[in-house]
């Protein structure tokens, strides 16, 4: 199909209909159908072509690796709850961390045992910071925010032993390729690193955010007053069971700790099959996403092993397992909607427009900004840093090329607004995740934190427009 201005429609629809609706779901539901029917103009047609998108969704190799990585850490956090493990940890954590201040500093201090994937780091401690906000006055916002401020910006950043490594080593080898440049991919990619504007104000901007008077008023009483608006029957039942389980502090840090164990073990072995030579390079060429779904089937079936050497009843146990997977349902169920979405959007033509859009003769110091200000308009729109930036990159290399802008600047401009996208959008991975697990409205908390996203992509962009007109002179 020609690309035209019906691929952005799409996206044009969930944003707004979610803003009025305050619900994401119908959003991306309408959004999906208004794509489907621009692919397949007849009511049946439209119909069956949206079916047709899910179930794509659902049999993509990667996407069921996410899903049931999703479901089984899910399961993973329930059997540790009715273990105590959960409940444990937060009484060691409430005996140590006497303030507001403290809790949102320790936050940061979980980074180095929990960056390898942006779903890791969140699906481990946000449910922690759920249970420990129950006792303190901080607005869940608050605490969200931070987590995922110092979640996607710090992991982008990061040149080993992520997720993200190896797929933003390989977007920009396709670009490079494509132009026929001698560029070695990784050393681009290294080279850009200092150039992702948006991840270090980003980051500088959480820090500030986290040292400063961590709670106000207006913010508080807006939390009470989602939980007064919401249902206290629902889960009632689970959680007067949790209250009543004695915490087992050794049943939260055991699966933990075996957890993190084969997650660098399998990476590290992952990798090497995979061709690397040596650990760092290893870690950064394994398949993380399947890995940790592997790190996570074994950690539950040692867990559960443990726990019942523990005398912790097996029925108990399948309960909560299946309790703690469904509740990871919404953010799969929100993800898959997405994913669909994304494919009605790529045959529609969206990348073929955007280019075209943006594929005039500009200013070569211009570039680096006009980038990011694309990719982080597309990125806000589809919700996904690494969708963002296979659309973005073969632009952006290709503007560079024939324009003498910065190369390593505009690949990490690209970098930069897909990181922003997955951020600051409400339908994002990470944000619809958080919103899940600390049982929050996913439309109020993600323009909650809009606002400090746009002040920081505003920043950024005037970065880039300074540095690389200083660069061209």
């Amino acid at each position: 199909m020609v690309s035209s201005w019906l691929s952005l429609l799409p996206f044009a629809i969930v944003i707004p209909a979610a803003i009025f609706l305050k619900e994401i779901m119908p959003g991306l539901v309408l959004g999906l159908l208004v794509g489907s029917f621009s692919v397949q103009p007849s009511l049946l047609g439209g119909l069956q072509q949206s079916i047709q998108y899910i179930l794509k969704t659902l049999t993509h190799p990667d996407n069921v690796k996410i899903m049931s990585f999703l479901y089984l850490f899910g399961a993973l956090v329930g059997i540790m709850q009715i273990s105590g493990g959960i409940k444990g940890f937060v009484e060691w954590v409430g005996e140590r961390v006497k303030s507001n201040r403290a809790l949102m500093t320790f936050i940061w201090l979980t980074i180095p045992f929990t960056f390898f994937t942006p779903m890791f780091r969140i699906m481990i401690i946000a449910p922690v910071m759920k249970s420990i906000l129950e006792k303190m006055s901080l607005p869940k916002e608050r605490v969200a925010y931070i987590l995922d401020i110092s979640t996607e910006p710090v992991i982008v950043l990061m040149p080993i032993a992520t997720a993200f490594v190896g797929f933003m080593t390989s977007v920009v080898a396709g670009a490079t390729e494509q132009n026929q440049l001698g560029a070695a991919p990784y050393r681009l990619f290294l080279s850009s690193l200092p150039f992702n504007f948006f991840a270090w104000t980003a980051l500088a901007y959480g820090l500030f955010s986290t040292f400063r008077n961590p709670g106000r008023r207006s913010e508080v009483h807006r939390d009470e007053r989602k939980q007064e608006e919401g249902n206290d029957l629902h889960g009632l039942g689970i959680k007067k069971e949790l209250s009543l389980v004695q915490p087992e502090l050794w049943h939260f840090i055991l699966p933990l700790f075996a957890l993190l164990v084969l997650t660098l073990l399998l990476l590290w072995e992952d990798g090497r099959e995979r061709g690397a030579v040596g650990v760092l390079s290893a870690l950064s060429h394994a398949d993380a996403t399947l890995v940790m779904l592997l790190s996570v089937f074994i950690s539950l079936l040692l867990t559960i092993g443990y726990y019942l050497l523990r005398r912790q009843p097996l029925r108990e146990l399948m309960y909560h397992f299946f309790q703690g997977g469904n509740e990871m349902m919404t953010p799969v169920i929100l993800l898959v909607l997405v994913w669909a979405l994304s494919m009605a959007a790529k045959d529609l033509g969206f990348s073929a427009f955007v280019s075209s859009v943006f594929g005039g003769v500009l200013p070569g110091f211009t570039i680096p900004a006009v980038i990011f200000l694309a990719g982080s308009l597309v990125s806000y729109f589809i919700g996904t840093s690494w969708g963002t930036w296979g659309l973005m990159m073969p632009l952006g290399v290709v503007l560079a090329v024939a324009t003498g802008a910065p190369l390593s600047m505009t690949v990490g401009a690209v970098f930069a607004s897909g990181t922003f996208g997955a951020f600051a959008s409400p339908i994002g991975d990470t944000t619809i995740t958080t919103a899940s697990v600390m049982e929050m409205g996913l439309v109020d908390y993600a323009r909650y934190k809009l606002k400090a996203a746009l002040m920081c992509a505003g920043i950024s962009l005037c970065m880039y427009l300074g540095f690389a007109y200083i660069a061209g002179r």
